[in-house]
Order: C-alpha cells, then structure tokens, then sequence
C-alpha cells in the first residue's frame, strides 16, 4: 500500500513555488488595480499548481520509463524508479488531478473571464505529459528553460490577473519575466546536477547539450537578470518599494559563488533547495512593493 508521505513526496513540495509566486503576482498586480477577486484567485492558485503537480507525477513515471531516474542520479528519491508507487497509479494520478482539479478550475474560470481559459487549461494539461513523454520531448530536447519561462513566468501572471480584472494588460507580462526567469535558473541547476544521468538516459538538456560551464552561466545569468528586471520595473513605474523585490535573488549570492566554484552532484541539492525558497520571497516580496 503507498504511504500518504510517498505522494506528498511525489509532487515535489519544495517546486511549487514555480506555481504560487506568479499567481500571487498576478492577484497583487489586480489589488492595486481596485480588481482583486479572492474567489477567483484562489481558484487561479489551485488550478496552477494542479498542472504542475500533474506535470511532476507525469515526469516521475515518464523519466522512470526512459530511464533517467536510476542508482546513478543524485537527486531526490523518485516514487516510480524507487518502486514505492507503481507507474499505473502514478500515470492514473497525474490524468486524476488533471480531469478533477485543473479542468474544473477552468471551468470556473472561463465562466468568469472567457473562454480562452479552457484552451489555456487544455493546453497547459497536454504540455504538462508532453514535458517528458518521449525522447523527443520538451525536456529531452533541451526546451525545458522555454517551457517554463514562458508558462511560469508572463503566461501564469498575466492569466491570473486577467481572470480578475477581465482585460489583458503589459505589466503583468513584463512582472512575469522575473519569476520565469527564477524557475529557469531552478531548472537549469537541476539539470546541472543531474547532468551524468541525463546524458546517458539520453536526455538533452541545455546542460547536456552545451555543457556544464553553460549550466552555471545560465544559472547565474537567470538570478542577475531578475534583479535587473525588478530594477528597471521600479524605474519605469516610478514605483521605488518595489524594489523591495530584489532582496529575494539578492539572497542566491552565495549559492551563486557555489554554482560557479564548480560545486556538482548532490551538493547541489541545497542550491536547488534555496533557489526555490528565493523565488517564493521574490512572489511575496513583490505583492508588497506593487502594492504599497
């Protein structure tokens, strides 16, 4: 029988602030607006991390499949390649949350805002499964840092604040580029981690393709241009608290120096970890500067 813990474990706790700091963004971007809508932010927040807890219980079946989770990863324990979940339930798990919490929160969506957010719901849910479904896949053709710059990033803010304020509008996309680029910089180290596994499963990523000392670069490229975006955000706004925002890349200076220094393999498990705590400060700290 699997243990509660197991599936906890399976839907990768620590990377859902990939989901949460966008949403939170695009709700703040809203409230300052005179156009927050609890209901429907609440629903945007749900239906977000249900694609990416779909997304990550597709990748763990998929990569055990193919063959990228092994004894030789270094990573956290994968549920499927571990046997503690077998790949039937955690296939039917990752369509179960699609079919019972992404699309009815589309549904509510699209009752409130338009119909544009069932194609977005059905897109993101088809990509969520096309992420790591074959060898000719989004993350093992090395497109992984386009996927989740752009559904992370300007197309999860912008949808959030759509929802609720019922127009389209530039800031949220531009606002957006800051968190997809946090998530980018995520990705990009733990695909420097898991670069030997990768490479023998067959899995191009961007750190298999064009090597290590790219992988650090992006990571580091990915921290600094988000301080960069916030800064020029506050200056083209006129809007100086919200430079509030840039303490959260701020606090990657030292896994930054490790990245660089050539830390590899299961070290960088606590770059990863405090990646993923940055990017749900720059999500909070954000809503603060917007909104003040």
């Amino acid at each position: 029988m699997v243990r509660l813990a197991d599936w906890i474990s399976a839907t990768r706790p620590k990377t859902l602030a990939a989901s949460a700091a966008p949403v939170a963004m695009g709700s703040a971007i809203a409230f300052g607006e005179g156009l927050f809508h609890l209901g429907t932010a609440i629903t945007a927040l749900v239906g977000a991390l249900g694609v990416q807890v779909a997304c990550n219980f597709a990748n763990d079946y998929f990569d055990a499949r193919q063959g990228a989770d092994t004894a030789v990863r270094v990573g956290p324990v994968r549920a499927v390649a571990s046997g503690l979940i077998a790949p039937r339930q955690m296939c039917a798990a990752a369509i179960f949350v699609i079919a019972a919490v992404v699309l009815p929160c589309a549904i509510v969506l699209a009752w409130r805002a338009g119909w544009p957010f069932i194609v977005l719901a059905a897109l993101a849910s088809v990509l969520a499964f096309a992420y790591t479904s074959g060898k000719h896949s989004i993350a093992y053709l090395g497109l992984g840092e386009l996927f989740v710059l752009v559904f992370f990033g300007p197309v999860a803010v912008v949808a959030t604040y759509a929802a609720q304020a019922m127009h389209w509008a530039w800031a949220p996309a531009v606002a957006g580029i800051g968190p997809g680029l946090l998530a980018c910089a995520i990705l990009s180290v733990n695909n420097l981690r898991d670069v030997v596994s990768d490479r023998a499963a067959g899995k191009r990523t961007l750190a298999v393709r064009l090597g290590v000392r790219f992988a650090r670069a992006e990571y580091t490229g990915c921290v600094i241009a988000s301080v960069v975006l916030i800064v020029a955000m506050a200056a083209w706004y006129r809007h100086l608290p919200l430079l509030v925002a840039a303490f959260a890349p701020l606090t990657l200076v030292g896994p930054v120096r490790r990245v660089l220094g050539g830390e590899a393999g299961a070290p960088l498990n606590d770059v990863l970890a405090a990646s993923g705590r940055a990017l749900l400060l720059y999500g909070g700290l954000f809503c603060v500067g917007w909104i003040r």
